[in-house]
C-alpha cells in the first residue's frame, strides 16, 4: 500500500463552489477509484491550498487507469474549473515528498 501526499490550488473565491462539488461524489467515480486500487482518500483545505492524502495499492496505476475512464474525465474536467492548474495525467506526478514522520 502508498501513501501519497498531494497539493493542489483552488483559483481565487472557488473554495466554497469546490466543497460543494465535493459533498457528493459521483457513484461511478467513487467505484472507478476503488477499481483502480484506492483505499481512503482526504482532502484537507488551509485557504486556497489542498492537501491531499491517497492510500493506494499502486499510485501509478491508478493514474494510468484513471487517465480516460469515463467516471473520471467529466470530474477532471469540473475540477479544471476550480483549480489553478490542471490536472494533465502525464505519468510524471509522484506527489510530495515525505520529509518527516513519528515513527
Amino acid at each position: 500500500m502508498e501513501r501519497i501526499a498531494l497539493h493542489t490550488r483552488l483559483k481565487p473565491g472557488m473554495e466554497n463552489e469546490y466543497e460543494k462539488v465535493h459533498e457528493t461524489i459521483p457513484a461511478a467515480l467513487d467505484g472507478a477509484l476503488r477499481e483502480a486500487g484506492v483505499r481512503s482518500w482526504e482532502i484537507w483545505r488551509d485557504g486556497r491550498d489542498l492537501f491531499h492524502v491517497v492510500e493506494v495499492l499502486d499510485y501509478q496505476r491508478m493514474r494510468a487507469f484513471l487517465r480516460d475512464h469515463p467516471a473520471n474525465v467529466p470530474w477532471q474536467k469540473r475540477m479544471a474549473e476550480l483549480l489553478e492548474v490542471e490536472d494533465d495525467y502525464s505519468g510524471k506526478d509522484g506527489g510530495l515528498p515525505l520529509v518527516w514522520e513519528l515513527p
